[in-house]
């Protein structure tokens, strides 16, 4: 493989000349640059490109940390990541974090270390303050999740209003006793999607009651086993199910249905995110959708805007959601 001192052999030109030719020095004449130019392609040379970002403090590099890439709600955010990264001349690395702190904290050595230029954050878990004091010296964007007192970036929906919209439009379908499958974690969309829920019906007159919650982890079989838990209780089983993640709703029909129950003849379930499964699954689910490439496709230009330094304060950018009513919920009919 050619080196840099090769290629200035044969250009007869030292190796600082064919350095500024590969950084497109102004300060080579026409003659030079010509010359080099034909030795580099005569060798066939490459240039590492890694070792001359380095020296320019620049690795055209970002991180994407992610709590598990196993969740498909993630795919479209991160194909708008990297539509606008590529645009403008950046790579994403994807992170998996498993949110575990040890995790997170190892791959932001990266940017510690300058091999990244900027971070966002799917999913926070380290603390507020240690989040804060890294957004002070590193370019820093939360997406989707993110800690409120934390002074760091983010690019979100409005999950509380979401949720209400949601149990709202099963409360207009005469629905009164419904349940909700949710999740056991501190992430602001849970917390925000139960207080939806929750508000929701206490505008309609409804009790809540905690009885009428199963928690799984956003998967698919999380999902069987809360409507498991629903109908074990032959009593009280719910008319209407809100889940927060498509995938568990999508687990719960499918466990309805293998114990005999129509969806939504004798109980409907709305899901949350609009997951590519969710138009193509027997019901078609009806969900809240989040503009998933538009939020990877913000949190890029918003990185990109403090890279430049072109921002100096913390901005918080909500998107639109919409309400995608399919085949998955109907009137009530007890």
């Amino acid at each position: 493989m050619p080196t840099i001192q090769d290629v200035a052999r044969k250009a007869g030109v030292s190796v600082a000349t064919v350095s500024r030719v590969i950084n497109n020095s102004p300060s080579v004449s026409e003659t030079t640059y010509r010359k080099v130019m034909q030795a580099i392609e005569e060798l066939d040379y490459k240039p590492n490109l890694l070792g001359r970002n380095l020296r320019r403090t620049e690795t055209r590099m970002i991180l994407v940390l992610l709590p598990t890439i196993s969740n498909p709600f993630y795919s479209k955010i991160v194909k708008g990541i990297e539509r606008v990264a590529r645009e403008n001349g950046y790579n994403i690395l994807l992170c998996n974090t498993d949110s575990r702190v040890e995790t997170e904290r190892e791959y932001l050595k990266l940017l510690k270390n300058r091999l990244s230029e900027g971070a966002i954050f799917m999913a926070p878990v380290i603390d507020r303050d240690e989040l804060s004091e890294l957004s002070r010296k590193y370019p820093i964007v939360q997406c989707c999740e993110y800690m409120e007192e934390a002074h760091v970036s983010y690019v979100t929906i409005d999950n509380f209003s979401a949720a209400y919209k949601a149990v709202q439009y099963l409360i207009g379908l005469g629905h009164k006793r419904i349940g909700m499958i949710s999740c056991k974690n501190n992430y602001i969309s849970t917390i925000q999607r139960k207080e939806g829920y929750k508000k929701a019906l206490e505008d309609a007159g409804l009790v809540f009651s905690e009885d009428l919650i199963k928690v799984g982890n956003y998967g698919f079989k999380s999902g069987i086993r809360a409507a498991k838990q629903f109908l074990a209780k032959k009593d009280n089983v719910p008319t209407a199910v809100f889940a927060i993640s498509d995938s568990m709703a999508i687990g719960a029909i499918r466990c309805f249905k293998e114990n005999g129950m129509k969806v939504p003849g004798d109980i409907s379930v709305i899901g949350f995110d609009d997951i590519t499964y969710a138009s193509m699954y027997d019901p078609m689910l009806t969900t809240v959708s989040q503009p998933q490439v538009e939020l990877g496709c913000e949190a890029m230009e918003l990185l990109l805007a403090q890279i430049r330094g072109d921002i100096k304060e913390p901005k918080s950018i909500f998107l639109d959601y919409e309400l995608i009513i399919r085949e998955s919920t109907g009137l009530c009919k007890v």
